[in-house]
């Protein structure tokens, strides 16, 4: 099977330290670099310095809220990182939630499906270096005098970009969000994908916003983001994954207005993700962590012996998977680099 390999180059982590690790990390197999963005630093600094340390690598934002720029400055600035990388930008974007938009940002969260179709349309407007005349109605470029002074005119990007269509990746994991998907961008960015789930919750998003799509875009990426560890004894290891699932499932988001926990309920873990909510609103983090049902945490990664984890691979494979985002849970560079070339191994 032919998958790509990525990496996520995560929030808490020594940035710098991870960008030197990449050369080794490309050469054991890895194709792309996610960069995320979440009430964080930012993304956009640490892509332009991955993208002068590296040569080869593919460089990702994973991802950029669409709320935080206007679609002319997501525009600008993934046509400038991809001048800088010589065209291996890809420029990944996602609605993120309202926690962050408006108790980060001070910005109202509204209409998150339509924003996201017109910032797709005006990035591509704007690559084109076609004049930025857009109706809106979220965006209408130029202003209108009513919104405004009445002196906008309508402009095209002074330089000339690298590519006239940059790779566009989105996050989504709402029915409507995943239509709109598959009918707009290059690539699809779910979070803790579950492979024999996905056709159950995805299936009919998919083929809706796919029978949409312009061929031109060609086949969609899927990328799924994963733990690693491949060994005889590694199942434990399954436990570093449990904070990730019960910060998002229990902390992202009112009790009410949670998309990954109603995610989690999609796959049929409604009752333990109503009590993963529970505890981590109550302060209980690692009582919520231990709530976790392994079974989820099993589906979702790629933990346990090689034949384990090649039938964990046959999974992906069979619901569309064409990138694998992995985190290696190991506690040193050479055996994180070695999990990897054991990955690759069985992928090639």
């Amino acid at each position: 099977m032919r998958m790509r390999i990525g990496m996520t180059l995560g929030y808490g982590d020594d940035f710098i330290e991870s960008v030197r690790a990449m050369p080794d990390f490309e050469a054991a197999g890895v194709e792309v670099a996610f960069v995320p963005e979440a009430y964080s630093f930012d993304a956009v600094s640490k892509l332009g310095y991955l993208a002068a340390r590296t040569e080869r690598l593919e460089i990702a934002s994973g991802i950029l809220p669409i709320f935080t720029r206007t679609p002319s400055l997501l525009a600008m600035t993934a046509a400038g990182l991809d001048h800088l990388s010589d065209g291996r930008f890809t420029l990944g974007l996602g609605a993120s939630g309202p926690q962050v938009i408006e108790g980060f940002h001070g910005v109202p969260y509204d209409a998150p499906l339509g924003r996201t179709r017109e910032v797709v349309e005006i990035c591509r407007r704007v690559w084109r270096r076609e004049e930025v005349v857009y109706p809106g109605p979220k965006y209408p470029l130029p202003l209108p005098a009513e919104r405004g002074t009445g002196l906008g005119k309508p402009l095209k990007l002074i330089d000339r970009p690298v590519r006239s269509r940059i790779p566009i990746v989105l996050a989504a994991i709402g029915p409507k969000n995943v239509e709109l998907t598959a009918e707009l961008a290059e690539g699809w960015l779910p979070v803790f994908f579950h492979p024999g789930k996905a056709a159950d919750v995805w299936g009919a998003a998919l083929a809706a916003g796919q029978a949409r799509r312009d061929p031109a875009l060609g086949s969609l990426d899927i990328t799924v983001t994963a733990p690693l560890a491949i060994g005889d004894d590694v199942a434990h290891l399954l436990d570093r994954a449990r904070p990730q699932l019960a910060l998002y499932i229990g902390g992202m988001g009112a009790r009410n207005k949670n998309f990954y926990a109603q995610l989690a309920g999609r796959y049929g873990y409604e009752r333990e993700a109503a009590l993963v909510q529970d505890l981590y609103l109550a302060g209980k983090k690692q009582e919520a962590e231990a709530a976790v049902p392994e079974s989820l945490l099993r589906a979702i990664s790629l933990v346990g012996t090689k034949e384990e984890v090649a039938g964990q691979l046959d999974a992906f494979a069979a619901a569309g998977v064409t990138t694998l985002c992995v985190r290696p849970l190991a506690a040193t560079h050479a055996e994180r680099l070695h999990a990897v070339e054991r990955l690759r191994a069985m992928l090639d």
